[in-house]
């Protein structure tokens, strides 16, 4: 996309403001710097065709314009744009519609523009049954040998282990989520956890059930205790040193698990812990919970972000 020139001034503050919106909420960088530059294009669009004032808007005209940028050539590497890229213009005038709706600009109703396939970006999930076969990998801790570590110690890693699928599967919780929680953060009367440092710094309360507040809390009463050092760590996830264990030592763990398990096909696939979160929005939704209450569950902005897990759903139903 070549450098457009914006004429109309309220357009060029718009944007500004829209880019100031997502830094403010705390997106990624690339994020701040890339929506703005493809509604750019969007109000170029309107100059092109003399609409000068933001309240002459609607969806059609996104429509238009997004139906216009499929015809566009690819400057940089020639043809059409790829499915990709029109995910990331769509992902753009869908947040563009929130920024207007919660600044106060003005509503529009959904776009309800259909993202497109995409085969470079393919959303890998475990079954439910891969997902038990996980489970039962904590379990795989060595046992009647002579280590230099009790016997106790690798039945607390066990039990981490199994906290740390419950965490990010059970509850869906991000990596960078599950990383910061607290033992504080979780309410075992109430079976809710407490998500403060969410994506976009927003908090969020998750429910989990009896099942998952078991693992939980065999974690901070057998596992955990036997694990730290310092009666004042706070950090729910514990390493072999007594420390906060690192995302990174997260995600070798759930590699661990994964070679594990006897599953030849499941070794293959590509498991991070974003594909457990990934795996319990499709269990959930294939199960009947409503898109809404899923969107909560995940802590969603918007509605839009979890409706790719609806086409993951219709395809499974389609093999």
């Amino acid at each position: 996309m070549k450098k457009l020139i914006l004429k109309n001034e309220s357009f060029q503050y718009i944007e500004k403001s829209f880019r100031e919106w997502l830094d403010i909420l705390g997106y990624a960088e690339s994020t701040v710097y890339n929506l703005p530059n493809h509604i750019r294009e969007l109000f170029y669009y309107l100059e092109q065709n003399n609409i000068n004032n933001i309240n002459q808007l609607d969806n059609q005209i996104i429509k238009d314009h997004y139906n216009n940028l499929k015809l566009r050539s690819n400057d940089r590497k020639g043809g059409a744009l790829s499915n990709g890229s029109l995910n990331k213009q769509l992902q753009a005038l869908y947040k563009f519609t929130e920024y207007l709706r919660q600044s106060g600009r003005m509503i529009l109703p959904t776009l309800n523009i259909d993202w497109e396939n995409d085969d470079t970006k393919h959303i890998e999930i475990l079954t439910t049954e891969e997902i038990q076969q996980l489970y039962k990998a904590t379990q795989h801790y060595p046992k009647n040998i002579k280590y230099t570590k009790p016997h106790y110690f690798f039945e607390a890693i066990a039990l981490r282990d199994c906290a740390m699928l419950t965490v990010f599967y059970g509850c869906g919780l991000r990596r960078n989520e599950g990383y910061h929680l607290t033992v504080d953060d979780i309410n075992f009367d109430k079976q809710i956890l407490h998500v403060r440092k969410g994506k976009a710094n927003k908090e969020r309360l998750v429910p989990f059930n009896k099942t998952n507040s078991k693992y939980l809390q065999d974690y901070v009463y057998d596992g955990r205790i036997n694990l730290i050092k310092d009666k004042r760590e706070s950090a729910f996830f514990i390493n072999e040193r007594g420390k906060q264990l690192s995302s990174q030592s997260m995600s070798i763990r759930l590699k661990l698990l994964q070679q594990r398990t006897d599953d030849l096909q499941l070794q293959e696939k590509n498991v991070r812990l974003h594909v457990l979160r990934h795996s319990i929005a499709t269990h959930l939704l294939s199960n009947g919970m409503p898109l809404e209450n899923i969107s909560r569950f995940l802590g969603h902005n918007s509605l839009e972000s979890t409706q790719v897990y609806t086409h993951l759903v219709n395809q499974e139903d389609g093999n």
